[in-house]
């Protein structure tokens, strides 16, 4: 049997076919640079959603445990070739071995989880936190260009964004297990953006481009993330629904939140009509992929054959869609590609339901690499027919970028607060009263990229946040998100000068997750965000802040 590589090499010519060649003058998605990071991206991110699917799988004690393992080892043996093709094959045997350790200490914490063993469960985590300096050691030994500390940090978080995942798995709480693992998922192809960048500028003659001032390369990036997320939270919904997993639900809400993501990226090349009319296009064979898991359920042929006609039709249509809104694009060309698409997800879960797991995992691996090449193929098409849009520039390109994680950290009895990596100083640090974590709510709305306004007649601090806005009240344990009363659960004080609120309350209403680290002091906020976000707000920016606009 062909490796998977060679698989994923041999559908990237067929997709790149679709699209006539460039003069090379002409802004392109293509290149050595490019391509590095797109490979580096789409390997890192499927390793995030393979180790979640089969640490889920290894505490439910599923049948298809070990090919799922076996999918991230050979996950594992795809991005050590990649490391290799860079730094010769004794170097991709050392990060083999150092990569592959992380994910049996992930292995190790499911193991101790299901026997109780909290003592099992420390060691694995002491395991992974060794692990992470010595990740980094290697990264930074190879490449001066990588910084050893920001690397450990960034692994910190991949660690600890897999072990809530698994975490709020075994406690039930699935609406977290999805958020963190879109989370995991797209970290890691920032990650694959990092060092794409280091390698490229380390080999300057080898890799052609630049990738990290590049809009044409953003949008291929964004594409890829998106479509790739589709392939393999497709092909894991089908399963849950299948087994009528309690998960269901939130596992089949990724394809949503994918899909109005897919729809915003489409609407910013195309505009708002056309996101909304690829949104009920795309939704529609989502639709008839749960429609093909229920009758198979039901063991109803004929409903089947239903799913699968109605299948057929939306390819047409959706190849339509992109033919008429892209001369560039061949119908013939995209109505083939998506058969592939359909295919692989109706054959994975087909073998799934077989209980012929090898080939289910095998299938996931190509659908999630075939969505990324497709990627490549769109984007390809979309910076032909807007040249001018994609031309390298150092101001915010005018396409969808690559989501990019914001971090804030702070501490308790801590008066330093730290943005992005910089650092400035509060006049009151966090505190615990009655149980809850407060911070200053200016500090707080200042950190996370959000504006506060104070209406001394009415005591009413407000935060404006995109398009949520929050109203609380001094001495109340009530507040209002767009104008809908909620229950704080903790009373708003003013210590200082400084209105206090409870952070967990606020961050979690406005999507930013909380995280404690192992001291129970530290705490560290984070959010995926667009590059332009106010929360990329560095500390220069900040200092620039007179203290009575930091007032309450």
């Amino acid at each position: 049997m062909k490796s998977h590589m060679s698989k994923i090499l041999t559908l990237m010519l067929a997709v790149f076919l679709v699209i006539p060649a460039f003069a090379s003058a002409a802004p392109t998605t293509k290149g050595s640079a490019a391509d590095l990071r797109s490979a580096l991206g789409n390997l890192l991110g499927e390793h995030a959603i393979l180790a979640i699917n089969t640490m889920q799988k290894g505490y439910d004690a599923k049948g298809d445990f070990t090919d799922a393992a076996n999918a991230l080892n050979m996950n594992t043996a795809d991005l050590s070739k990649a490391i290799a093709s860079v730094y010769g094959d004794e170097a991709g045997k050392s990060f083999n071995t150092i990569w592959s350790s992380h994910i049996g200490y992930f292995v190790d914490y499911v193991k101790a989880t299901s026997a109780k063993d909290n003592a099992a469960k420390q060691k694995a985590v002491d395991n992974l936190e060794k692990y992470r300096f010595a990740q980094a050691k290697f990264f930074a030994t190879a490449n001066p260009n990588l910084s050893e500390k920001d690397l450990a940090d960034g692994l910190k978080m991949h660690i600890n964004e897999l072990l809530k995942a698994f975490d709020s798995y075994v406690a039930k709480d699935y609406s977290t297990v999805y958020k963190t693992e879109r989370e995991a998922y797209a970290h890691m192809l920032m990650t694959g953006d990092a060092l794409a960048g280091g390698i490229v500028k380390q080999f300057p003659a080898k890799f052609t481009g630049d990738i990290m001032n590049n809009p044409a390369s953003d949008l291929r990036q964004t594409l890829g993330q998106l479509l790739g997320e589709h392939a393999s939270a497709a092909v894991f919904a089908m399963q849950k629904g299948i087994d009528g997993a309690p998960d269901f639900d939130q596992a089949a809400a990724v394809l949503t939140m994918n899909t109005n993501d897919l729809s915003n990226a489409i609407a910013s090349v195309y505009g708002q009509d056309a996101g909304k009319s690829f949104n009920t296009i795309w939704s529609s064979h989502i639709g008839y992929f749960v429609d093909y898991v229920k009758a198979t359920a039901a063991k109803d042929n004929t409903a089947k054959q239903k799913a699968v006609d109605n299948l057929e039709k939306y390819r047409f249509a959706q190849a339509k869609f992109f033919a008429t809104a892209n001369p560039n694009l061949s119908e013939k060309d995209l109505a083939e590609g998506l058969k592939m698409h359909i295919n692989e997800l109706l054959k994975a879960f087909d073998s799934y339901v077989a209980k012929d797991y090898k080939t289910v995992y095998s299938l996931e691996r190509e659908a999630y690499a075939h969505m990324f090449m497709t990627g490549d193929a769109l984007s390809e098409g979309i910076v032909k027919q807007f040249p001018a849009k994609f031309e390298p520039t150092t101001t915010t390109p005018t396409v969808p970028t690559t989501p990019q994680m914001s971090t804030v950290m702070m501490q308790l009895g801590s008066k330093t607060i730290t943005v992005n990596g910089n650092k400035m100083m509060m006049d009151v640090a966090p505190m615990i009263k009655n149980g809850s974590t407060f911070i200053p709510v200016r500090y707080l709305a200042e950190g996370i990229g959000a504006e506060v306004k104070y209406d001394n007649a009415t005591k009413t601090t407000w935060i404006m946040a995109g398009d949520d806005k929050l109203a609380f009240w001094i001495g109340k344990d009530t507040m209002q998100l767009n104008g809908m009363n909620k229950k704080v659960g903790a009373t708003v004080f003013i210590k200082n000068g400084r209105t206090e609120v409870p952070l967990r309350f606020i961050t979690e209403l406005l999507g930013w997750n909380v995280a404690w680290g192992q001291d129970k002091t530290t705490i560290t906020l984070t959010k995926m965000m667009a590059p332009a976000s106010a929360a990329s707000t560095t500390m220069s920016d900040m200092s620039g802040m007179s203290m009575d606009h930091m007032s309450h």
